[in-house]
């Protein structure tokens, strides 16, 4: 009301995950004027500097981003077992604390227990970590992940082992270092 421009920055892609969908719907009820400037998501960014990409011609053709916190309204069953039988690459956002529950649901309603599943801590960061399993081991292989992580399901984990980049690299050459004086 006064004239002035305020500038709302989301880390990733503010209409996914980010509530930018939301926050766009009170403006334009309050006939705010805004401008959408996307991002590059955490499923997408996090899995890349993972080795990782998220389709790949001979693995996958199709990526799901999903949470892996959902509406109470919706059956969790009907939601992961629609999730196991269809895109080959999913990736998780919100997911840690309930990695046992989804990977158990997983594979009960038809991913194989051989899948590969890869977490990736801190994407993008120098601080980022990268554990790789199967649905049948990721619980125990990344016990000591935290949030934030992105998990990441299907055949394209297996593409790390040949192209992970980011992790090798020496600190200096993968992050800019500010110098104050």
């Amino acid at each position: 009301k006064k004239g002035q421009s305020i500038t709302r920055l989301k880390g990733g892609d503010p209409f996914i995950f980010g509530r930018g969908g939301e926050e766009a719907e009170i403006l334009a009820e309050h006939h705010i004027p805004f401008e959408i400037v996307p991002g590059i998501t955490s499923g997408v960014a996090a899995p890349a500097y993972a080795g990782i990409p998220v389709t790949h011609r001979d693995y996958s053709s199709s990526v799901a981003f999903v949470t892996g916190v959902i509406n109470k309204n919706i059956d969790k069953e009907s939601y992961w077992k629609h999730l196991a039988l269809g895109p080959e690459t999913l990736c998780i956002y919100m997911g840690v604390k309930k990695l046992p529950e989804i990977s158990e649901l997983l594979m009960k309603h038809g991913r194989s227990s051989e899948t590969p599943v890869a977490l990736v801590h801190l994407g993008t960061s120098e601080f980022q970590k990268t554990v790789v399993g199967t649905l049948s081991n990721i619980v125990e292989v990344a016990k000591d992940i935290e949030n934030p992580a992105m998990i990441v399901v299907g055949e394209v984990v297996k593409l790390r082992e040949r192209i992970s980049w980011f992790e090798e690299m020496p600190v200096e050459s993968a992050v800019a270092k500010l110098t104050y004086q």
